[in-house]
């Protein structure tokens, strides 16, 4: 209501000052011509005085103006003068209550009019409309410094970049050393250690980002371990025709989009993309620790499927996906997955991740088999002090919860029938892990401590030991993963980063794992005498392996990353 008036008042005001100007500049254009025409007069009478051909009395000038006409002139003169004079005081009757009106709606902020400017100045300095400015938009995530985040890279520049392309490169390099000693180096159950005693390639990657005319496109190849590892965790793999193992070994990110000038943005993108169900990167660079528990080594690394990015601001996402299945190069059945992402930062200190997946029917040839699950986590930045020897402290703490339904498995619960018999199991996941990170001397240094427990009846999410060259779609007979077989398990790291340069870390972590069956690779090893046997599947004569309940490693990584 009073911004309604306002706008009434300053209206009214700026009309009348319009056609009160307009008056004012019409009689004094007059009034000048007139003047101009008396000084002329004035002039011609002076040179006609001191001519010789006039005589001093005449009352006629060389101008032919006569004495009447004068008078005449000055006459219309007094009245315009007059008129002026009425003019200017209704100007100022007029322009007072207005100006007094939008100097006291004004801010106090807001600079007055210089008195040196003339009344008329000033008033159109007071009634001119206030510049209104709109804020820009900033890119999502852009306005803080995210490089502290556990799962998230640390570089803060970019080593090279231009308008059409951003390259990537990745290396991980590491050393392992088991104090159980398996003789055949393998280490089992782990998503980013596998080989103990020797210098492996954990990952090589080279890609990077391309992106023209909102036309987006991201590519990173993945050679070394994981190139080997990562497929042999798909059973999709094993349905159908074409070798999906090996056409995407050499994969770690594929996928081309587009991007929607709406909202904050919208990003359609569709190919392999990373999952980060989990909290941990699938890059080992981008972690506050090498060996994650079994919460972020259990879910999946990626997805195969479309995703839709939506950032309604420049502080929250919004991702759902279409996917093959739960990480999967294919469908593990007929029927594929969905999920979606949930990304908030209310302020630059914290960072909240919900992931969500639900409908897939994940089980290789269970077809009425379908899985639930969901995956949240917050990191909290609590301690900044820069200037400080211990600059910086965070946490992270992530939940998880899921479960299978069907084909002979519950999520509630073991189900029996009238006769009393089971006729279907428990088959869930419920674990978490907390993680503690310290920075220290301007983050030259870096340290965290964590750990987590999971327990998954059915063991559907726990990686299969490569037994005898086991993979996710043989199975093994030395480690089932039947319907209500047990599997309890929790671990303990301790970290320790070097991190010289924004593109370098030195790491050296003490890890400890335990599960309530024998899982970890023991001194015997997981490979027959002579090297794998047979199938996988059937067990090998006069063969066993030796799986532990415990496991403690050390290990030294260098990783890079440009």
């Amino acid at each position: 209501m009073l911004a309604t008036l306002r706008s009434t008042r300053l209206s009214r005001a700026r009309s009348s000052y319009v056609f009160l100007r307009d008056a004012v500049s019409r009689k004094t254009l007059t009034i000048t011509l007139v003047l101009l025409a008396i000084a002329a007069s004035s002039g011609t009478r002076l040179d006609a005085q001191q001519s010789p051909e006039n005589v001093p009395g005449s009352n006629t000038s060389s101008s032919g103006t006569t004495s009447s006409d004068n008078a005449a002139i000055v006459a219309e003169l007094e009245q315009m003068r007059a008129r002026i004079a009425e003019l200017e005081n209704a100007l100022r009757e007029h322009s007072a209550p207005n100006q007094a009106s939008a100097t006291t709606a004004m801010p106090a902020n807001t600079a007055m009019a210089p008195a040196s400017l003339a009344p008329n100045a000033a008033l159109e300095t007071q009634l001119a409309p206030p510049a209104t400015t709109t804020p820009a938009k900033i890119d999502p995530f852009s306005d803080a410094d995210w490089t502290w985040l556990n799962g998230n890279p640390r570089n803060k520049d970019a080593a090279f970049d231009s308008a059409f392309f951003t390259p990537e490169i990745r290396a991980d390099i590491n050393y392992v050393y088991d104090f159980n000693h398996p003789k055949d180096d393998t280490i089992s159950g782990s998503s980013e250690l596998f080989r103990t005693n020797e210098v492996q390639v954990e990952q090589l990657g080279v890609g990077g980002d391309f992106h023209h005319q909102n036309v987006r496109a991201r590519l990173m190849t993945q050679f070394g371990m994981y190139s080997s590892t990562t497929p042999r965790n798909d059973a999709s793999t094993a349905r159908g025709q074409w070798n999906l193992a090996n056409a995407y070994r050499y994969l770690s990110e594929a996928y081309g989009g587009y991007h929607i000038n709406a909202l904050h943005g919208i990003n359609v993108d569709a190919g392999i993309f990373m999952s980060y169900v989990g909290l941990f990167s699938y890059y080992n660079f981008d972690n506050w620790a090498y060996q994650p528990s079994y919460v972020s080594s259990n879910t999946p690394w990626f997805f195969q499927g479309v995703r839709v990015q939506i950032f309604p601001t420049a502080h929250l996402k919004i991702e759902p996906w279409f996917v093959n299945g739960w990480q999967s190069y294919g469908r593990f059945n007929s029927r594929p997955g969905v999920g979606g992402q949930i990304k908030w930062t209310p302020n630059s200190k914290i960072n909240i991740i919900s992931n969500n997946y639900g409908l897939g029917a994940d089980a290789l040839g269970i077809p009425t088999r379908t899985r639930l699950h969901t995956d949240n986590s917050i990191e909290v930045k609590y301690y900044d002090r820069p200037n400080r020897f211990l600059d910086k402290m965070a946490f992270s703490l992530t939940g998880d919860l899921g479960c299978e339904t069907g084909g002979g498995v519950s999520c509630t619960g073991d189900r029996k029938d009238s006769s009393g018999n089971i006729v279907a199991r428990k088959q869930s996941f419920l674990g978490y892990m907390a993680y503690n990170r310290f920075w220290f001397k301007k983050d030259l240094y870096g340290f965290t401590l964590g750990g987590g427990q999971v327990n998954n009846p059915g063991r559907y999410l726990v990686l299969l030991p490569p037994i005898n060259g086991a993979d996710a779609a043989s199975g093994t007979p030395y480690f089932t993963e039947n319907s209500g077989d047990p599997f309890k398990a929790w671990d303990a790291t301790a970290t320790f980063d070097y991190m010289p340069r924004q593109y370098i870390t030195f790491r050296w972590e003490y890890g400890y794992r335990h599960a309530n069956v024998p899982y970890f690779a023991g001194r015997g090893g997981s490979t027959p005498l002579g090297g794998n046997t047979g199938t996988p599947s059937v067990p090998v004569p006069n063969f066993s392996p030796d799986l532990r309940r415990d496991e403690a490693k050390l290990v030294f990584a260098i990783m890079t990353k440009f």
